[in-house]
């Protein structure tokens, strides 16, 4: 499985200091069936430590997610800064996700080039 961050969440992450570390702990955990909140069409919230926070009060993080396939971080925000995506902003998130379900590994090498994706490493 690899895991990946969408440019948008990388520079989110990058700002509240969330590792790849966290992100690689948080894929696994989702593997294992540890998953927050199924909010349909390969798409989860997943609730992650951030920068001293503990998971419950920390950062929230959209995962667009198929076991035994790729991971994709699409979006995060703090709790304390917001409650939740909206419907819209779900329903956007989820024909991205099934935009990223898509691609070939060619693809997702040219988006990574580009600087569209990075990989967890």
């Amino acid at each position: 499985m690899r895991i990946f961050k969408v440019k948008a969440f990388a520079r989110w992450a990058k700002k509240e200091r969330i590792t790849d570390k966290e992100l690689k702990m948080a894929a696994a955990e989702m593997q294992d069936g540890l998953i927050d909140a199924n909010l349909g069409s390969g798409v989860y919230k997943k609730r992650i430590a951030a920068s001293g926070r503990g998971k419950s009060g920390g950062a929230r993080t959209i995962v667009a997610f198929k076991t035994d396939s790729h991971t994709f971080f699409l979006f995060g925000f703090l709790k304390n800064e917001q409650d939740n995506i909206d419907k819209k902003e779900l329903k956007a998130l989820k024909e991205f996700a099934n935009t990223l379900f898509q691609l070939r590994e060619g693809q997702i090498e040219q988006l990574i080039k580009n600087g569209n994706l990075s990989e967890v490493k």
